[in-house]
Parts: C-alpha cells; sequence; structure tokens
C-alpha cells in the first residue's frame, strides 16, 4: 500500500466514525418511515463486487418494493415502477447511501472509489474495467457527481440495463480509471466537496469536475462528456471498439 492509499484509509476512518455517530437519528427514522409504509426489511444489503474481486454486502436503505431486485433490473429510473413513494424521496436525498459508512469501517468500501457493481454487470467488463477492483470500491467518485442525473438518462427506457452499459458505463469506467491512476490525498478531498456541492449546485461541481480532469491531462472528449452540455450517445467500454448490443456476458 502507498503512502497516499495509507493517509486516504486513515481518513476514511476519521471521517466516518462521526458521520455515522451523527446520523443515527436520520437513519432511525428514514428506516422507520420505510418500515411504517410496507411493514418489510426497511434494510437492503446486495452483493457488490469489492477489491481484487471480492463480494461483499453493501448496505442500503430499502427505496424499492421488497424483492425488486429479483426482476433482474438493475439500472434505475426517475420513473422505475419499482421505486416506493418514501423510496423516491430519500433516494432524491441521496439518504439510501448513509449506511455505506459503515461499510467504510468495516473495511469493504472507502468514501472515494469506483462505484461497486453487481456479478452480472462485473461479468461484462472488459480487461481494462478490470483494473477498476484494484481499489476499494466507493460511496462517491467522478462519476457518480457527472451521472447522478443517472435516474433522468434512463427515463422511459425500454432497457435501462442496455442503455445505462452503452450510454454511462463507457464514461463511468473511463472516469473511475481517473482516480485508480491519478488518485491522491488532494483530488479525495476534491471528490467529496464537488459531491456535497453537487447537491445544491450541479454546475459548480461539473465545473470542479472539469478541472480535476484538465490536472491529470484527461482526454478531451472525456471532459467535454464530464461538462455534461451534450447529449449522450452509446459509446464502446473503456477497452473495446464496439458498442455493447446485448447485456449478456460474451
Amino acid at each position: 500500500m502507498t503512502q497516499s492509499c495509507l493517509v486516504r484509509c486513515i481518513i476514511d476512518y476519521l471521517i466516518s466514525i462521526p458521520v455515522v455517530l451523527l446520523t443515527i437519528p436520520v437513519g432511525l427514522v428514514a428506516l422507520s418511515a420505510v418500515f411504517l409504509s410496507d411493514r418489510y426489511n426497511p434494510m437492503y444489503t446486495p452483493r457488490r463486487v469489492g477489491l481484487r474481486g471480492k463480494s461483499f454486502k453493501m448496505l442500503k436503505i430499502r427505496t424499492m418494493v421488497p424483492k425488486a431486485d429479483c426482476m433482474n433490473v438493475d439500472s434505475t429510473s426517475v420513473n422505475d415502477p419499482r421505486l416506493t413513494r418514501i423510496g423516491s424521496v430519500i433516494r432524491a436525498i441521496k439518504l439510501d447511501e448513509i449506511l455505506q459508512f459503515i461499510n467504510v469501517l468495516t473495511g469493504t468500501m472507502s468514501i472515494v472509489g469506483p462505484r461497486p457493481n453487481i456479478d452480472r454487470e462485473v461479468a461484462l467488463y472488459t480487461q481494462e474495467e478490470q483494473k477498476l477492483l484494484m481499489i476499494r470500491p466507493g460511496i462517491t467518485d467522478l462519476s457518480s457527481i457527472v451521472f447522478s442525473d443517472l435516474g433522468e438518462i434512463l427515463k422511459n427506457s425500454s432497457d435501462p440495463n442496455l442503455d445505462y452499459n452503452q450510454l454511462v458505463r463507457p464514461w463511468k469506467a473511463r472516469l473511475a480509471m481517473v482516480y485508480v491512476d491519478h488518485g491522491s490525498v488532494g483530488m479525495y478531498f476534491k471528490i467529496i466537496w464537488f459531491t456535497a456541492v453537487n447537491i445544491i449546485d450541479r454546475k459548480s461541481a461539473l465545473r470542479g469536475v472539469v478541472r480535476i480532469l484538465g490536472c491529470v491531462n484527461a482526454e478531451e472528449e472525456l471532459i467535454s462528456i464530464a461538462a455534461r452540455k451534450k447529449p449522450l450517445k452509446p459509446y464502446p467500454p473503456l477497452g473495446s471498439e464496439l458498442v455493447v448490443q446485448s447485456r449478456d456476458p460474451v
């Protein structure tokens, strides 16, 4: 482990401990509201693929109907019929993610790092995308800011899984690789800061991401996508020359 990685791990713990303690009341209220809405377990603990391909349970507050993951639809739009009324509110303010600070304390996640995926998505990874498993997955990263409107991107989609793989996955992986290749303590704090800014001022947050990419001499096309000033179009995944035509592993 490099010195920078060690420092980031220490900071993870120093931030997560007070965050967990301070958000206990809010978390309990949210969990209670979800439980009272349908009398089912308010916790959602999906399996995700983490560091070096090791599977772990990621903690979330449930925002969908019970057993929604059995429907094999893994990408969520804002008008997804599986979303509950209270779940839509919780998801809109990102409250469903606060339990992941517990994952940070258990060592399965970091505050900043590539967002963890399910087995079905990881099975589609190219050789280049496999490098995303070299570091701990995170609660947030550059793509979390750039594609915080994922639900809107997939709105009214007839095949959210395929649209995700064609429109979002190619750039999400490239943005994540920026952190894998150039991650530093400075970038770590910048991503946390712009994640917070994104809640109240999306344009400023996107400008911040563009500056980060400019500092590491990222490709102009990636910087253009990060600015989100033009529509997303189907594009090949990182390490491939072909646009994904099916969500089934080849």
